[in-house]
This record gives C-alpha cells, sequence and structure tokens, in this order.
C-alpha cells in the first residue's frame, strides 16, 4: 500500500530550475564562504555575530546575479571538456 504525502504542495515548474539551482547555490556559498571569511579576520566574538550576517548579505546579493550570468558559460566550458552521456 502507497500512501501520498499531500502535505509538501505544489511544485514550481520545470522552466524555473534555471534561476532556482543558483538561488540556493549562492545562499549556501555565501553563507560558508563569508562565515569563514569574518571568523578569520573577526574571530569568534559578538563583533563577528553583528558582522557576518550583512558580510553575508552583500555577498549574496554579489553572488546571485553573477551565477544567473555566468552559469551559461561555465555550462558551456564544462561541455567542452566532459564528455556528453551516451557517446562511449
Amino acid at each position: 500500500m502507497t500512501h501520498q504525502n499531500t502535505s509538501r504542495g505544489a511544485k514550481l515548474p520545470a522552466r524555473y530550475a534555471a534561476f532556482v539551482m543558483p538561488l540556493f547555490l549562492s545562499i549556501v556559498m555565501t553563507f560558508v564562504v563569508s562565515a569563514i571569511s569574518t571568523l578569520k579576520s573577526l574571530g569568534f566574538n559578538g563583533s563577528f555575530l553583528t558582522t557576518w550576517p550583512v558580510a553575508w548579505g552583500l555577498s549574496w546579493l554579489v553572488a546571485f546575479p553573477t551565477l544567473l550570468l555566468v552559469l551559461p558559460i561555465v555550462r558551456w566550458l564544462v561541455g567542452l571538456v566532459v564528455e556528453a552521456p551516451g557517446r562511449r
């Protein structure tokens, strides 16, 4: 017997993947990189806890649009060096 979980709600159409993937990627990457950079500069203290969210927000504001612009170029470059599936 299978049970379908209907509490998850509707998913976005596949055409939005080109925006959702860079959104999640930019959030995670800037979260980690800004934390490491801020921690190295300030150490773990009260300053870190007030400075890091601002650093993260600013880095995300740059990273997300950059990813949207750069990902097509990166995909093209990957296509130049990685064999397409099923071509062996």
